[in-house]
């Protein structure tokens, strides 16, 4: 591949290409140009502007200039979004709540959201993802063959939100429905031909608010053992949060809780079937092989490709590049974690690899991911009940991949259990 053919910006053509094409791309520019400029592209679906072009932005590639960006929030902000489209900045923060934000807002949110995980709210959750990873396996061992996707890998992490926020179960197949449309980028399994992708996206985004926000009314005057409780009653310096904060930390809660855990197990399990190695060393100790399995599956997986920044003032650097105010950087982890010069061999499935200093979870800073202790429990509990009980897993046809350059998502997978 040749530098002029790598268009970031372009998600239908870009984006469609092979994934080892995607990698080829991205190794060429982080020998080559690890901080390039690239063009905006509108985004047409059915002959219809879905978003504007807008201004450009740098892409950053290589691991080091990605861990600088995300330390220095002072110099890169995420107040002014974190997706590459510029959105006004009441959709950002309904949309993306915390992660939209720069401190102080940000450091606010953040301490009050992690005051309502108390120590019996976490060791709760860590009991019901054990049960419901059992019930889950349970179930496949009644059916024997599945798909992997809506029946193991999205079922976990959907019923451990619902469950932690006190959504009935009732809910729970909109919650998965909304959750799907809202990190579709328009692919058309998701958004009916014929509707506009963006509205789909902000209505998908609106009826997830809805339901949290009936449920912090109720829970108002009705609290539970829940988490929508405890966040309600949450209190620093007598500040709480609001009922539209609740709403857009739960969109937040389904698109990073939900869709990132539920892609990271689904390439888990294509990426055993592959390297049939690789699961014979973990069964070989399941418990003890958990963690660094888990860090490689992150790693290797990489379910959010990238998230964006901006630059706050003229003349900030990475590395031996000046950037000037309010141009935008966008930070790609999927290359930061194939980078030669962090990864011995990257390319290789590696499930005992250590050290693992990916960023699958986001750069260090004030935005590594708030649930990343809760996501790696889910993985690793999945993955020990699975091969536990069905150490020959594996599934029998390729993914079917999300047409998408913010998720690294796959929409199905055939399994057997046989």
């Amino acid at each position: 591949m040749e530098l002029y053919e790598i268009d970031l910006g372009n998600i239908l053509e870009f984006w469609t290409r092979p994934e080892a094409e995607v990698q080829e791309a991205f190794a060429l520019l982080r020998a080559t140009d690890p901080i390039r400029f690239c063009e905006e592209r509108d985004y047409i679906l059915d002959g219809e502007v879905i978003t504007h072009a807008g201004p450009g932005f740098w892409a950053i590639t290589r691991h080091a200039d990605i861990i600088e960006a995300s330390r220095r929030a002072d110099l890169f902000c995420s107040g002014q979004g974190t997706q590459i489209t510029d959105l006004p900045t009441e959709f950002n923060e309904f949309l993306g709540s915390m992660i939209n934000m720069d401190d102080p807002r940000h450091a606010r949110l953040r301490r009050l959201v992690s005051r309502g995980f108390t120590p019996r709210m976490l060791a709760r959750v860590e009991e019901q993802v054990a049960r419901v990873a059992a019930e889950i396996v349970d179930d496949l061992a009644e059916v024997g063959e599945c798909d992997f996707v809506p029946d193991v890998a999205a079922r976990l992490p959907l019923q451990i939100i619902c469950e932690m926020m006190g959504i009935p179960p009732s809910l729970y197949q909109e919650v998965f429905d909304q959750t799907n449309i809202l990190l579709s980028a328009g692919d058309p399994e998701y958004v009916a031909e014929g509707t506009n992708a963006f509205e789909a996206f902000l209505n998908a985004a609106a009826s997830l608010a809805g339901v949290m926000t009936e449920l912090a009314a109720y829970r108002t005057n009705e609290p539970a053992d829940d988490l929508t409780s405890a966040l309600l009653h949450a209190e620093i310096d007598g500040e709480r949060l609001n009922h539209q904060e609740l709403a857009s930390f739960f969109v937040l809660l389904c698109a990073a809780g939900n869709e990132t855990t539920r892609n990271a197990i689904s390439h888990g399990l294509a990426a055993l079937t592959d390297h049939p190695e690789q699961r014979q060393w973990w069964l070989s100790d399941l418990k003890g092989n958990t963690p660094t399995a888990v860090e490689e599956i992150v790693r290797w997986s990489t379910p959010v490709i990238h998230f964006r920044r901006t630059v706050t003032t003229d003349g900030a650097r990475l590395g031996d590049h000046e950037f000037s105010k309010g141009e935008k950087v966008v930070l790609w982890y999927n290359s930061a974690n194939r980078d030669e010069a962090v990864f011995d061999d990257p390319y290789r499935f590696d499930l005992s690899r250590h050290p693992n200093e990916h960023i699958g979870f986001g750069g260090p800073g004030p935005h590594y991911c708030l649930g990343a202790h809760l996501a790696r429990r889910e993985i690793g509990v999945m993955f020990r009940e699975l091969l536990g009980r069905f150490p020959n897993i594996g599934a029998t046809g390729p993914p079917e991949r999300l047409r998408s350059n913010f998720i690294n998502g796959i929409k199905h997978l055939p399994c057997s259990v046989h």
